[in-house]
């Protein structure tokens, strides 16, 4: 046995471990991302020189991102190709051209090829040339240097689409004519995750509310249909289906969802007056107090007295929640006390009145807030010191509501979004005027927001599709530092885009459409540049069903329901009808029972030959068929009073006689 074995284990060394296998068919990675990469389409808008030209160039910026990883390729294989050509010709093109004894040249050299007394040189760029005497005596170590400023290198590649990352800065930092061109350099050199995109379904209105934790494993998205879905990427399939839908408040509309600092809790903000607090797993956990709406002075309500447009949760802490609402009040919460907020804020008001606040939020730090109201206005607060009057006031900032608020991480930008169509860039040390205003964003919704991206280079916003417009949903993508725009996305061509955000982790890009029939939120990635999120879920593909596998359909019964809401009408009635028919539910003949009694009656008039011939003779006589009943039991009344036999002889001594009345018409004969 033991020989056996050791000559087993010698014949199945000289096969690899998986011989005899059978392995699973698993879509490659490829296929699975050229399945949800989007296709580059040409933007009609891009030919208005006054939106779509940015330092002189067209923004090429979805076709740059849709062929990185081709770009990547290619790089490679054609350095490859490159550094084993140079190797071929080194001694075809410079043999009579002895290195120097002072100079030493490391690398390899430039391809030359003279004709017409012009050269062409393959490869990288030559050195600058004007320091040749001081570097003659150095070795030139590393790719050569790039071009100086001013000088016309690559003239060709000026006209056409930069592909890759920018090229590097030259110069000395003091000179003017470097700073054009290092910002000329920058221009294009943004690299948005947007090659591929993925829809994430299920609202069947508009989605106006949209949250990703800090990790970006979980999404929360609310819509006009009076529903929140929660989304994992960790355990959701390709099929891109949420794990829990709830309803915070029968008949209002989800305005506004936020998370945690610690992403253990997200607040959902509705149209109604009271907001609650969810777990991570969708189970309620608070509910917001609602005020007195007899009680006219805000600061003595308990709660907000009307519905709410917006809440944040603390960016810092997670017992601090920031709501406000259409009865013109700014409320800061404990979440360990909600049966009363903690701080009441009223807006200064340009008017006497009521002004809704329609939007609010807070800074990186969580030192200041800033609210929205409906007038145009936009205030600050400063919490090291609470009072009546805000910090900062700017009236009449915008002509129309004011739908998104947004501070940048170094506390100097703010920017605003609202339904006049703009957006505007402030500088929160002189807030008098915005320093840029960009125009031709339309907006429809009261929840449509700016987002900064997570460098905070760039901040991007959505618009809404208008009537006689032919071009759809759009993400706007703008430089912070030049104040213009650098990118323009189509996201869908027939639902506007309402909320967007740029998640800093994933590097992912999530916008969310709709209008009143459907709704969703779309996920841009780049696979080559994006981490975890989509990449996560695209890829695995879902389970298979078993021949073992039952699913209970569940049937409800509504007999009271009207007709116009039953699913199927009841038939059970006509069914029985039908049952009780003989011809229609073709019910057997009964057997013959008894002598010709009770039994089917046919042209004999019986069922035995016996019977008729003794019916036919006269013998067999049945009466009973035409006499009256009531005249054959009185026949029986003279012998039964005779001679009684059953009760009469036990009370025939005791039995007094009977009295009958008399009929009333012998009296009248009388």
């Amino acid at each position: 046995m033991e020989d056996e074995a050791e000559i087993y284990d010698g014949v199945r060394a000289q096969f690899p471990l998986t011989f005899g296998k059978q392995s699973k068919s698993q879509t490659p990675l490829e296929s699975i991302h050229n399945a949800t990469r989007r296709t580059t389409r040409a933007d009609p808008l891009l030919s208005d020189p006054h939106k779509s030209t940015v330092a002189g160039k067209t923004n090429g910026i979805p076709a740059l991102s849709s062929s990185s990883k081709d770009w990547l390729d290619s790089f490679k294989n054609s350095s490859r190709k490159t550094s084993k050509a140079r190797v071929d010709q080194r001694n075809l093109v410079e043999p009579s051209h002895p290195p120097d004894g002072d100079s030493q040249v490391i690398g390899e050299p430039r391809i030359r090829d003279s004709v017409d007394g012009d050269e062409t040189f393959f490869g990288p760029p030559r050195p600058p040339a004007g320091n040749d005497s001081d570097d003659e005596n150095e070795p030139v170590i590393g790719p050569p240097r790039p071009p100086p400023a001013g000088e016309g290198v690559l003239d060709d590649d000026e006209d056409g689409t930069f592909i890759g990352p920018p090229r590097p800065h030259t110069g000395e930092l003091n000179s003017d004519s470097d700073e054009d061109t290092e910002e000329e350099d920058d221009s294009s050199g943004y690299r948005l995750p947007i090659s591929n995109e993925i829809v994430l379904k299920g609202h069947t209105k508009v989605v106006s509310a949209l949250a990703v934790d800090h990790s970006g494993s979980r999404v929360l998205s609310g819509s006009y249909d009076y529903t929140v879905r929660m989304y994992d990427f960790q355990g959701m399939n390709s099929r891109l289906q949420s794990f829990r839908q709830i309803e915070p408040f029968e008949g209002h509309q989800v305005r506004r969802l936020s998370w945690s600092p610690t992403s253990d809790r997200f607040l959902c903000v509705t149209g109604s007056a009271q907001a609650k607090i969810y777990d991570r797993d969708g189970l309620t956990l608070a509910e917001f107090m609602k005020g007195d709406m007899y009680i006219r002075d805000l600061k003595n309500t308990k709660g907000h007295i009307s519905g709410l447009t917006c809440g944040e949760w603390h960016p810092k802490s997670k017992e601090t929640i920031l709501t406000s609402s259409e009865d013109g009040s700014l409320r800061i919460w404990d979440v360990n006390d909600i049966k009363s907020q903690k701080q009441v804020i009223k807006p200064k008001l340009s008017r006497p009145g009521r002004v809704p606040v329609t939007t609010c939020a807070w800074d990186h730090d969580g030192t200041r807030l800033a609210g929205g109201l409906g007038d145009g206005s936009i205030q600050l607060w400063s919490i090291a010191g609470w009072g009546v009057k805000p910090v900062v006031c700017v009236g009449n900032s915008h002509t129309d509501d004011i739908t998104g608020l947004k501070f940048s991480s170094d506390g100097l930008i703010l920017l605003s979004r609202s339904f006049d169509g703009t957006l505007k860039v402030w500088d929160l040390r002189k807030m008098k005027t915005a320093i840029q205003t960009f125009d031709g964003l339309p907006n429809n919704y009261a929840q449509t927001n700016v987002a900064f991206s997570p460098d905070e280079d760039l901040f991007v916003t959505g618009t809404s599709i208008e009537k006689d417009s032919s071009t759809g949903g759009l993400l706007y993508f703008y430089d912070r530092a030049k104040l213009e725009m650098v990118s323009r996305v189509g996201i869908s061509p027939t639902f506007s885009v309402v909320q967007s955000a740029w998640h800093p982790r994933l590097n992912q890009i999530f916008a969310t459409v709709g209008d009143r029939h459907e709704g969703g939120t779309h996920i841009l990635y780049d696979p080559t540049a994006s981490e975890r999120g989509a990449l996560v879920c695209v890829a695995r593909a879902p389970r298979k069903q078993s021949v073992d596998d039952f699913q209970a359909q569940p049937v409800i019964h509504n007999p009271h329901a009207l007709p116009m809401f039953r699913d199927q009408p009841s038939r059970k009635r006509q069914r029985e009808k039908i049952l009780k028919d003989p011809l229609k539910s073709h019910k057997p003949e009964l057997p013959i029972n008894g002598p010709g009694h009770g039994g089917r009656v046919g042209t004999t008039k019986g069922s035995l030959l016996t019977q008729y011939l003794l019916r036919q003779g006269g013998m067999l006589k049945e009466t009973w068929m035409d006499e009256d009943p009531r005249e054959a039991i009185l026949k029986y009344a003279d012998v039964a009073a005779k001679d009684p036999k059953f009760i009469a002889p036990a009370y025939a001594q005791t039995q007094p006689e009977p009295v009958f009345t008399k009929s009333d018409s012998e009296d009248d004969e009388k």
